[in-house]
């Protein structure tokens, strides 16, 4: 079964170079959850949709593949798609792509953790079907 993908445009830019003369790793993490973001917004659910609903999305893990070098003023299409799905929790996968090539690929595990208590909650049925 292929998966929706939601894509956002990215270009490099001098801040993100690190010493080696690349995109620095953190940039990569950045853009990784930059792009889950902008998922989130476009399908309605951002940080106050998140508030009314009592909890939110936070990250129990991230692994990151580092396939290519990246540097200043390339473009990329960052790529990400919510792959499962558990009570709480699911695993989104994300592909940062250079002129078709991944030069990156991401797995995070989000958790659905309440506001009040603080602990992981069951992810509402609503929530699923939108990111589905």
């Amino acid at each position: 079964m292929s998966l929706a993908r939601f894509t956002l445009p990215i270009t490099a830019g001098d801040a993100d170079i690190d010493e080696l003369g690349h995109v620095s790793n953190l940039v990569y993490l950045r853009w990784v959850l930059d792009v889950a973001m902008a998922h989130s917004r476009s399908l309605g659910w951002d940080h106050a949709q998140y508030r009314a609903l009592g909890a939110v999305f936070v990250v129990r893990r991230h692994e990151i593949d580092y396939l290519g070098q990246v540097t200043a003023g390339q473009a990329l299409e960052a790529q990400t798609w919510v792959e499962s799905w558990k009570l709480a929790s699911c695993i989104r996968r994300t592909e940062l792509v250079r002129a078709g090539q991944v030069v990156a690929r991401a797995a995070t595990t989000w958790a659905m953790i309440s506001f009040a208590s603080g602990r992981p909650t069951k992810i509402p049925d609503e929530l699923r079907a939108k990111f589905s």
